[in-house]
């Protein structure tokens, strides 16, 4: 509500006025801090390239899921001379995080291992990079088809699932716990920052995508109901999706807790017939055959009350199902190891997994889609180079880049690249949106050109968000993430084969000046446009210079003060007429009924200059 919607309508609304991508927008709203628009490609850039690996694991998943049974649906046997055993790594985690840190990454032990490339996972990328580069080639407004495959399909298989789950057992666990709130966890800053960076990527902002997406929309397009829309549409749709997870994880967790009471029961008998817990202590009607939870809780109870200080050393374990939904699984641990666990208790568990990961590649795609479109849109507007040999380019260097990320160290430099060039850089980037139009711009100026471009005044309280609230809360939010940054040590969770679990290792001194190149590279555009033209404009002096004025080329007087004309009255110079030679050469855009000049008495930018008369001195060459 004070960040997601107010800046998802303001990227709408200045793509949509400007109908330029990012570069443009940002040079046309204020040319010193043009740096933006190369920040948000950069951002673009840095997040695609790890990101379309999250799809190649989907993809490798997905491949995986027509078996039946399911790979990954128990742990594999191992023969040594005289006998068949579990794998003893499997048998000591699980068999979905043996299967995915062993067999599909082959991860190894920590990131200043390489091991070489993962062939299975090279050529994972490799399709789908591919997929991302035969549906952008064409620009993804011309493949009407694929827009709909990828936005309908996670719809159709989360209804699937959640019909699904409402009939497995324990899944009524799962979504009590999801409405459960957890107030200490609320007053954690780290929660919060984690929540405003999952707006930014679910919303696609700091990308330059939405700029880019919005600038093929109609001119007078009412981008103030989209900016409401869209943002409601994600809500429900996480909490759709947020359903079925907790769901499959109720299931998921009762399934352990079962096996959990299963097996204390065992020990409860055996230590019964050894004369460790006396039978009288145990309730009468209490069946060890059938045992319910209860039962088994109630049992556990008395017996901890009996033994008193002996009972630590029976090793029995409680057995809650809300111990198990408790533990902390996100990112890849729930996508690939929780949800995986889940759907081998599925009836028909290929099925299942197939949908699974197929609403996972769709949902990659979409987001890969404005990523891309965030590189691309701005590059050709500004350079004016061909589409379709920008996507190739730009698809080809990612894949080439991204096989740092299918080694059998890569999952750890996904981690590196998630942590390091987009939280950080993603705030920076949207504060300066906001700077840029809100103080620069200026906030009352750009509420009168959204009143002429949509036709009517939008909402008052646009004004206090854009000037005062929004900023005050992202500038709270970089002064937390940088303090967290500072304050955790910087490093990686890696897989050890020994312990078969977790361990959190630092970053080597090589891998440290990768992170902090990360940021440096991601943000340096912005000062760097900064103090060139700082530097162009102090040159200057009081000479006529070629300067950036409201996104186009002029040549005029530096002293620009007084000038107040509406970006509302820009339009690009790619959709301006052509002047003819002449003497009046300065001839009104097609389409625009009456002469119209800004406050300040100079025509307004919809014309391509003033009357040649009012500038004798001016050569046509400049013009």
């Amino acid at each position: 509500m004070i960040i997601g919607i107010p800046l998802f309508f303001l990227e709408l609304a200045v793509g949509q006025r400007i109908r330029q991508g990012s570069i443009g927008v940002w040079n046309y709203i204020s040319p010193k801090l043009g740096g933006i628009g190369y920040a948000s490609c950069f951002v673009s850039f840095f997040v695609g390239l790890y990101y379309n690996v999250i799809i190649g694991w989907s993809v490798f998943y997905f491949s995986q899921s027509f078996r039946y049974p399911l790979p990954w649906h128990q742990c594999p046997l191992v023969r040594n001379a005289t006998h068949t055993l579990v794998e003893t790594e499997c048998e000591k985690s699980s068999a979905t995080a043996y299967y995915w840190y062993r067999k599909a990454l082959d991860v190894s032990g920590s990131i200043s291992e390489s091991g070489g490339l993962n062939w299975k996972m090279t050529f994972s990328l490799l399709v789908a990079w591919s997929v991302v580069c035969f549906a952008m080639i064409k620009g993804i407004q011309s493949s009407v088809k694929i827009v709909y495959f990828i936005t309908l399909t996670p719809y159709v298989v989360l209804i699937c699932f959640l019909l699904r789950t409402f009939f497995l057992k324990g899944s009524i666990y799962g979504i009590a716990h999801m409405f459960t709130p957890q107030l200490k966890k609320m007053l954690e800053p780290q929660a919060w920052r984690e929540a405003a960076t999952q707006v930014f990527l679910a919303l696609g902002l700091g990308f330059g995508g939405v700029i880019a997406f919005s600038s093929y929309n109609k001119e007078d397009n009412n981008c103030q109901f989209d900016a409401m829309l869209v943002p409601l549409i994600n809500f429900f749709t996480s909490i759709l999706a947020t359903l079925v997870v907790f769901a499959v994880l109720g299931f998921k967790a009762n399934v352990v807790n079962e096996r959990c009471i299963k097996e204390n029961t065992k020990m409860i008998d055996i230590f019964l017939k050894m004369g460790n817990i006396s039978q009288t202590i145990i309730p009468s009607h209490i069946n060890f055959s059938a045992i319910t939870a209860e039962g088994y809780h109630e049992v556990y109870d008395i017996i901890k009350s009996a033994k008193g200080e002996e009972f630590p050393a029976l090793n029995l374990q409680s057995c809650y199902v809300e111990d198990e939904l408790n533990k902390e699984v996100q990112g890849v641990g729930l996508s690939f190891i929780a949800f995986t666990e889940a759907m081998t208790h599925f009836p028909l568990s290929p099925f299942w997994s197939v949908l699974y990961f197929l609403m996972q590649i769709s949902l990659g795609l979409s987001s890969m889609f404005g990523i891309v479109e965030g590189i691309i849109t701005p590059v050709v507007d500004r350079f004016k180079v061909r589409k379709e040999l920008v996507t190739v380019l730009c698809c080809f260097l990612s894949f080439c880049i991204g096989l740092i990320f299918v080694q059998r160290s890569g999952s750890y430099f996904v981690s590196m690249f998630d942590d390091y060039s987009a939280t950080l850089p993603f705030l920076i980037v949207v504060i300066f949106e906001i700077i840029a139009v809100s103080f620069v711009y200026g906030t009352d100026k750009f509420m009168e050109d959204l009143r002429d471009m949509m036709g009517f005044a939008p909402y008052r309280c646009y004004y206090y968000l854009w000037k005062y609230i929004t900023p005050i809360v992202l500038l709270s939010l970089l002064i937390v993430t940088v303090v967290n940054m500072i304050l955790s040590p910087p490093g990686y969770y890696a897989w050890n084969k020994d312990k078969a679990s977790k361990d959190f290792l630092k970053f080597p001194a090589w891998a440290m000046v990768i992170c902090i190149s990360l940021i440096i590279l991601t943000l340096l555009p912005i000062p760097t446009v900064f103090f060139i033209r700082c530097c162009k404009d102090n040159n200057s002096g009081n000479l006529a210079s070629v300067a950036y004025k409201r996104g186009r080329l002029l040549k005029e007087p530096v002293n620009l003060e007084g000038d107040d004309a509406s970006l509302i009255h820009g339009k690009i110079p790619s959709e301006m007429s052509s002047p003819s030679l002449g003497k009046n050469i300065y001839r009104k855009q097609s389409g625009s009924p009456t002469l119209d000049t800004a406050p300040n008495g100079r025509y307004g930018i919809g014309y391509l200059m003033a009357d040649v008369a009012d500038m004798p001195d001016m050569l046509e060459s400049d013009l």
